[in-house]
């Protein structure tokens, strides 16, 4: 099945956007971060082919959803998913058919389950956890400060040296480390630099379990048993916190393995098969 190019633009309330495939069904995709850098189509294709592909052959428009640019310092998480419960009230006529939250975005989930879910039917939840330890937080720091000085290779290092580092690739993770940071773009926008410190200083006062217990809605939670940033114990945990959760874990991978594992999508259609749409 042939498939239009991705198109990316940006929403009136300056949150950018790709869209993929022109199908009946709405699939909002919470991208990770830290970074409000606009989602590129051709990353969207390689990247994440893989696991939204099927999404889209099955009927799903796609769009990949950034941050709000000008965030203020202090904005946190659970404001973040306000923004976006606020988009798709603004532009999606009040409700989505998907939401799909990945990494960073998937912690933004939790906040929107917790507090919005009229906002959509179904939720999954992928390679996130309701809190963030102090060593995948210094990591993270390191990396937006990077960032934000336009030292998109030095980020990339960084980023693949930790997230590699139980992987036969390991000794890879300087090149590839570096070829991940230069598809990052440099200052994409005027704020860039202010937003990606917003964001992940957000991440140093997050803590969403004390909501978890909240949730009403069927939730999706997918991880693998490799992530640095999610150990499975804290996994476990969550789901069982969560009143009703459908727990996934992919052996053997990681946090950028589970992203792309084949599973992700026959997991999802699945699960929303298997579970009624949310009735607000």
């Amino acid at each position: 099945m042939g498939l239009s190019k991705p198109i990316e633009a940006v929403f009136p309330n300056t949150m950018a956007y790709v869209r993929w495939g022109d199908g009946p069904k709405t699939l909002l995709v919470i991208p990770g971060g830290t970074g409000t850098d606009l989602p590129s189509g051709r990353q969207v294709r390689m990247m994440m082919g893989r696991a939204l592909r099927p999404l889209v052959e099955s009927g799903y428009c796609t769009w990949m959803v950034a941050r709000r640019r000008g965030m203020s310092q202090g904005h946190t998480i659970e404001d973040m998913a306000a923004d976006y419960a606020d988009l798709i009230a603004a532009e999606f006529a009040g409700r989505v058919n998907l939401v799909a939250g990945l990494s960073y975005g998937g912690a933004i989930g939790l906040y929107l389950a917790a507090n919005h879910p009229e906002r959509f039917d179904h939720i999954a939840l992928v390679g996130c956890a309701p809190t963030i330890d102090e060593r995948a937080l210094r990591l993270d720091f390191d990396a937006a400060t990077a960032l934000s000085q336009g030292h998109r290779a030095k980020a990339g290092r960084l980023m693949a040296g930790e997230m590699l580092s139980d992987s036969w690739l390991r000794w890879t993770a300087p090149v590839l480390g570096t070829l991940m940071g230069l598809t990052f773009r440099s200052h994409p926008h005027d704020q860039f630099a202010s937003d990606v410190m917003v964001e992940v200083e957000a991440e140093g006062t997050f803590d969403a379990r004390p909501i978890l217990t909240q949730i009403e809605v069927p939730v999706l939670l997918i991880n693998g048993d490799k992530d640095f940033y999610n150990p499975v114990p804290l996994i476990q945990e969550t789901a069982r916190l969560i009143p009703d959760c459908t727990l996934k874990v992919y052996p053997g991978k990681g946090h950028v393995g589970v992203f792309q594992s084949r599973q992700l999508a026959p997991d999802i259609l699945d699960f929303m098969n298997r579970k009624p749409p949310v009735a607000t």
